[in-house]
């Protein structure tokens, strides 16, 4: 009589314990909620600041290219009078460049860098095969600082391209597109990556299974 008497007594204690737990089971899910809305929804703010800022990188790097190329135009002029072409290559990139920058079109922006990268290694070429100009040290240091912001542009684009592409697919993909329709984070555009091209075909002769002589 005394066991059943005890469990009658502590009935109304483990009924009151299980009442006052429900507001912390119900409290927890919802904190674990509104900590990862607020996750979320920094990541979609950080990454549009970085993309921002590694846009901003390529259009700083590419005024410095524009900058650079008129001391480098008249310190290899003198060495390279017959060689008029690859100084209009030249004034075409900077114009390209400086038009870019002031639309602050990222896609014109890389573009506009890839036009001044295609010329470089035609004028390097060009320094390596006059000895004087090879010796001078002012076109060295210019040659190096062009090719120095060339690598700091192409890291950049790499970077745009890379936050771009993490913040498109989180904004598309459940669900974290969850938090991205409730407060209207809009697709980042990004760059268009060339899909025809030198780059991407393949000749006959490399389509070919090689022969190996071993004789």
């Amino acid at each position: 009589m005394n066991y059943v008497n005890s469990h009658a007594l502590l009935a109304p204690v483990y009924k009151g314990a299980t009442i006052s737990c429900m507001p912390f089971l119900v409290l927890v899910p919802l904190v674990l909620i509104v900590v990862w809305i607020i996750s979320t929804y920094n990541f979609f703010v950080s990454s549009k600041a970085r993309i921002k800022a590694a846009v901003q990188e390529i259009g700083n790097q590419l005024k410095r290219q524009a900058d650079l190329i008129p001391n480098l135009e008249s310190s290899v002029k003198g060495y390279l009078k017959q060689e008029k072409g690859i100084f209009k290559m030249l004034t075409d990139a900077r114009r390209q460049i400086d038009s870019a920058v002031k639309s602050n079109d990222v896609q014109k922006m890389a573009d506009a860098g890839s036009q001044l990268a295609a010329v470089l290694p035609k004028l390097q070429i060009m320094v390596e095969d006059n000895p004087e100009i090879k010796s001078d040290s002012v076109v060295g240091k210019l040659m190096d600082e062009l090719r120095d912001t060339s690598d700091k542009v192409m890291y950049a684009r790499r970077l745009v391209i890379d936050l771009t592409a993490d913040y498109n697919v989180k904004r598309a993909t459940f669900p974290t597109n969850i938090v991205a329709n409730m407060f209207k984070f809009e697709e980042q555009k990004g760059l268009i990556t060339p899909e025809s091209g030198e780059h991407v075909e393949v000749s006959a002769s490399e389509t070919k299974t090689p022969k190996v002589n071993l004789e």
